[in-house]
């Protein structure tokens, strides 16, 4: 495979077209929300990790929020239980209830602490159980139990907002403490609970990495990106099918940070290699912004 030469002035040219976004978004808190292929492959995984550090070591604050569905997956094969979804949410028994504790908080959270780390970052691995960052409810959707499934009730970013001044990198799972007298463990939707440390940290953008380029005016053409939308335009757009499906909750959490104050919220392609970069340093931009 032929090198690509890069010219100087090509080099100066994005260098210079990136110093205004380094000096906007110095000192400002940025949370991410981590999950799908991204997670799964280890070059993109590096990469990510790598857009992380290099926005904590020029002063962004940045949030990283994980999921893991894949890998819960993967361990309740290794034990024989099956998976079981309702309405798109898993339903959580006491036993996968303890599995998805002890693969999130234990060795996805510290896996991804680890890389930081190697990659010359200063990163803490937290969950939503510790100093209470989150709390929730059981929920029942369509009045269907889904075990131990909740939704958040109150988010408490003391924690979090302590390690952005001492220049850590908090990384968090989504596992959550039941309300006051209710000493359960939740498994909380990971796009959702971002959304909602996004605004309780009064955040100045919300970042979703998924497995597609954003949303599309064609799912099956990924040429037919929209980069941008007026949160004004989402209902019809979810009228007429332009946003359907997996979309739409990805959406909504985009909506529910919007809400509450957070200015930017952005749908972008975790497949892409340091397309976290490409979104925050350059004009073009990638993904699509919900404003």
């Amino acid at each position: 495979m032929e090198e690509v030469k890069i010219t100087n002035e090509t080099w100066s040219n994005v260098l210079v077209e990136s110093l205004p976004y380094f000096k906007h978004w110095c000192g400002k808190i940025v949370v991410v929300k981590y999950g799908g292929n991204a997670m799964l492959n280890e070059e993109l995984k590096k990469a990510v990790m790598q857009d992380i550090v290099l926005l904590n070591t020029i002063g962004v604050k940045v949030v990283l929020v994980h999921g893991g569905g894949p890998e819960i997956n993967h361990m309740l094969e290794k034990i024989g239980k099956e998976s079981k979804f309702i309405n798109g949410l898993r339903y959580t028994d006491e036993e996968t209830m303890e599995i998805v504790q002890m693969v999130l908080t234990g060795k996805l959270n510290k896996d991804i602490v680890g890389i930081l780390l190697q990659e010359g970052g200063k990163a803490v691995g937290l969950s939503g159980v510790d100093s209470g960052l989150l709390r929730a409810k059981k929920i029942e959707k369509d009045g269907v139990d889904l075990g131990f499934v909740g939704e958040v009730t109150d988010v408490d970013p003391s924690i979090v907002q302590s390690l952005l001044d001492k220049d850590f990198i908090p990384v968090i799972s989504t596992v959550a403490l039941g309300e006051d007298g209710d000493m359960n463990r939740y498994n909380i939707n990971a796009d959702t609970a971002a959304a909602k440390i996004a605004v309780a940290l009064k955040a100045e953008k919300f970042v979703q990495l998924t497995n597609v380029p954003g949303v599309l005016h064609k799912v099956e053409d990924p040429t037919s990106l929209i980069k941008r939308i007026d949160r004004q335009a989402i209902p019809s757009m979810i009228s007429t099918g332009v946003i359907s499906s997996g979309m739409i909750p990805k959406i909504e959490c985009c909506l529910e940070a919007l809400k509450g104050g957070v200015p930017r919220t952005h749908i972008i392609d975790g497949r892409v290699p340091h397309s976290l970069l490409i979104e925050m340093f350059s004009d073009r931009g990638i993904g699509t912004m919900i404003y």
